[in-house]
């Protein structure tokens, strides 16, 4: 790998009924497995994926809208992360919507600065070709 802007670093024990932490500590959460039968308070890989992609993708999209010197105010709302059964090996593949509002655009505009984003995102990137995204964007 070259020109590495920076690296994040985080280390997970036991899985799913686990505990993650970053080496910073800001990160530092209990995981539960939503299907599992524990008490259920903690966090779960969808969830943390969930956080990072919204928020990678809303800067690429306000990214997108600086260079073409449009003012918006945007949110990712529901960054969804699923889980979702694979029929072809009988394992688990994810699934992702993204449910994106943005102030100060026509709904064309949205939907085009959507896609831009969507092209440029290193989320949206690491995953093409690899999980089903939707986008759900809306002008507001």
């Amino acid at each position: 790998m070259s020109n590495i802007l920076f690296t994040s670093k985080a280390t997970a024990q036991g899985g799913r009924d686990g505990h993650v932490k970053s080496d910073d500590g800001l990160i530092d959460l209990n995981l539960v497995n939503p299907a599992g039968d524990g008490d259920g308070k903690g966090s779960n890989p969808e969830q943390l994926f969930a956080a990072g992609y919204s928020a990678c993708y809303d800067g690429s999209l306000n990214l997108m809208a600086s260079r073409q010197k449009k003012e918006i105010d945007s949110t990712v709302t529901g960054g969804e992360v699923s889980l979702i059964k694979d029929e072809s090996d009988g394992g688990f593949k994810i699934g992702v919507v993204l449910n994106v509002e943005i102030k100060g655009v026509s709904q064309e505009e949205a939907e085009e600065l959507a896609k831009q984003a969507h092209d440029f995102c290193p989320y949206s990137k690491a995953t093409r070709g690899n999980i089903e995204v939707e986008l759900n964007t809306k002008a507001v």
